[in-house]
């Protein structure tokens, strides 16, 4: 068995064509959604995010502002700023690119954002709405999980889904999503005994812990789906997702590969937060 790809890029560029029409619709009501980026300090992975999200607004025909601060700027100063930034008619969403220094506190951060902004998904009020099932921004990766899931055929109703890994930015959120499209969610993470007994029950696996070629053939059920939301920098310089995919990929069913799966989704899961939000907006005038 070899496993076929599921291919982010593909389904992205999708999306991205899908979202160019209803920008194109949105004109002829003279709204453009708008998208305000905010980097502090001068971290070269976070650099290279702004850049691309910048570049990705002009490529769908978003407004776009990015707010370069230096690392010593204050908490109160960068409060300051969202404050502005939540005020504003022409930003739909915002964005405040993590990390931040370490004597900004990143929580009043995200809560300063106003959730009908909060196109990161990571307001409190945006997961408790996403907890409930109720309409809210979902967090970009996890939303981006089930879209590669929904259109690439393959359905988690009644699955057994085992999610690798519990953090708020992943881990949490993508459990839940997997459970509103009805499929029963095993969480997993460091101090989960016999993991690899587990994984092999999983109908699909999502692997977010950040720990390079974790997920090993022998944890994969065959016919599985195997979703790589890691992302690690080998030693010679080279790109690996969280499971060891040349091996892997002998086994599962469905999987994908690390880069050009669950990355190219994330960007594009933010500019579709960001034309919901200017939705919503363009809707309540």
């Amino acid at each position: 068995m070899s496993a076929q790809w599921i291919d982010g890029k593909k389904i992205s560029g999708e999306i991205r064509e899908e979202i160019k029409q209803e920008v194109a619709r949105l004109k002829e009501r003279g709204i453009r959604p708008g998208l305000a980026v905010v980097l502090v300090g001068d971290d070269p992975a976070s650099q290279v995010y702004v850049r691309n999200k910048a570049r990705t607004c002009e490529e769908l025909g978003f407004y776009s502002e990015v707010h370069r601060l230096p690392a010593e700027t204050s908490q109160a100063e960068l409060l300051e700023l969202v404050a502005r930034l939540n005020g504003q008619d022409n930003v739909h969403g915002i964005l405040v690119q993590l990390p931040v220094p370490k004597h900004i506190e990143e929580k009043a951060v995200i809560d300063a954002i106003a959730v009908e902004k909060d196109v990161d998904g990571f307001h409190p009020v945006s997961v408790g709405n996403m907890v409930i099932g109720d309409d809210a921004l979902l967090p970009c990766t996890p939303a981006g999980v089930i879209e590669l899931l929904k259109r690439s055929g393959l359905s988690a109703a009644g699955k057994h889904a085992v999610v690798i890994g519990r953090s708020n930015i992943v881990g949490k959120p993508v459990s839940l999503l997997l459970q509103r499209e009805h499929a029963t969610v095993t969480m997993c993470h460091s101090r989960t005994p016999n993991l690899p007994e587990l994984a092999r029950q999983a109908d699909i696996i999502v692997a977010a812990v950040g720990v390079p070629k974790l997920v090993k053939a022998d944890w994969v059920k065959p016919g599985a789906v195997v979703i790589d939301v890691g992302v690690n920098r080998l030693p010679d310089g080279k790109l690996c997702g969280d499971v060891d995919f040349d091996e892997v990929a002998k086994v599962a069913g469905w999987i994908t590969p690390v880069p050009g799966g669950v990355g190219p989704m994330t960007i594009t899961m933010l500019m579709k937060n960001t034309l919901k939000a200017a939705l919503a907006k363009a809707d309540q005038a």
